[in-house]
C-alpha cells in the first residue's frame, strides 16, 4: 500500500464537503454525457464489445464534493465496499459473484494494465451492476512522482477505461498512498476527475492476514457512510466477503456503489 501520507486531523474530518443540493445534474464535474471535463481520446484501433454506460441515468439530486473524499454522509445507513482492481480473473469473478448473490453492488478501482490484460473484466464489472473507476495505469507510488508522471498514470488508465466503456468513470483512487496530495488532486482534475477517493476503513487484506482478520478489520471499524478499502486478487478476501456482507446486514448497513453513497 505504501506509506500513508500525514493529513491534518481537521482536513480528514472535512474532506467530505457537503454542498448545496442541485437538481438534474451529475456529481460535481461529472455531467451525464459527455463528462464535464474533457475525456482522454479513445484508441479507435481497438474493437471492443459494447458495455453499459457508466454515465447513463445520473441521480436526480447530487451533492457537491471536494477534491478528496474519505467517507460519505453519516446520516444514511449505507457503506461502499471498494476494491483495488487487479489479480487473477477467476478470483475477481468469484468475489463479484458473492457480492451479486447478496445483492451488494461494489466499486472496482481498476489498474490500467490489468484492464489491458483482461479487457473482458470491464464488461463483467459493469454488467454485474458495479461501479468501475481508475486506480492508475501501473499501480506505482504516485505520491513519489512529479506532475507529469502522476498525470501520465491517471490519464493512461482513463484512456483504457474510455476505450473499453466509452467513459473514464466517475472515480479515481491514487495508488500506493492512502491520501491524495495536492499535486495528485490537481493532476486528477486535469485528467477529468474532480474527486479523489480515499477511505476510512482499511481491511488490510493486502497483507493476507487470513479471512477472519479481514472480517474483523472491516466490521470492527465500519459505520454509516464508510468507504471500505479492499483488494481483488487475495484469496482471503474472497473467503471473507460473505461474512462481511452478513455482518453488515446485522449492523443494518447496506452496501452500495460509491456513486450511490455519494449521492443525496
Amino acid at each position: 500500500m505504501g506509506t500513508v501520507l500525514p493529513v491534518p486531523i481537521e482536513r480528514r474530518e472535512f474532506l467530505y464537503l457537503l454542498g448545496t443540493a442541485v437538481t438534474g445534474a451529475g456529481l460535481a464535474g461529472c455531467a451525464s454525457s459527455p463528462p464535464g471535463n474533457t475525456s482522454p481520446r479513445p484508441d479507435r484501433s481497438e474493437k471492443t464489445k459494447a458495455v453499459p454506460s457508466q454515465t447513463a441515468s445520473p441521480p436526480a439530486v447530487t451533492v457537491k464534493l471536494g477534491p478528496q473524499v474519505v467517507h460519505g454522509p453519516r446520516k444514511h445507513a449505507k457503506v461502499a465496499l471498494t476494491f483495488h482492481g487487479q489479480g487473477p480473473v477467476p478470483m475477481a469473478d468469484a468475489l463479484l459473484s458473492e457480492a451479486e448473490r447478496a445483492g451488494a453492488p461494489v466499486t472496482v478501482l481498476a489498474v490500467g494494465t490489468w484492464l489491458e490484460q483482461y479487457p473482458q473484466m470491464a464488461h463483467r464489472i459493469l454488467r454485474g451492476g458495479h461501479d468501475l473507476g481508475n486506480h492508475t495505469m501501473h499501480h506505482l507510488d504516485i505520491a513519489a512522482m512529479d506532475a507529469d508522471g502522476a498525470y501520465a498514470e491517471i490519464a493512461g488508465c482513463a484512456r483504457r477505461l474510455h476505450t473499453l466503456t466509452g467513459s473514464i468513470g466517475r472515480w479515481f483512487r491514487p495508488s500506493q498512498t492512502h491520501y491524495a496530495t495536492p499535486l495528485i488532486e490537481r493532476e486528477a482534475r486535469k485528467a477529468g476527475y474532480q474527486t479523489c477517493v480515499s477511505y476510512d476503513v482499511d481491511s488490510l487484506d493486502y497483507t493476507d492476514p487470513g479471512p477472519d482478520a479481514v472480517v474483523a478489520n472491516v466490521l470492527g471499524s465500519v459505520r454509516r457512510g464508510s468507504i471500505v478499502s479492499m483488494h481483488l486478487g487475495h484469496p482471503g478476501t474472497v473467503t471473507a466477503t460473505p461474512a462481511i456482507l452478513h455482518g453488515l446486514a446485522k449492523l443494518r448497513l447496506r452496501p452500495v456503489t460509491l456513486t450511490e453513497l455519494l449521492t443525496a
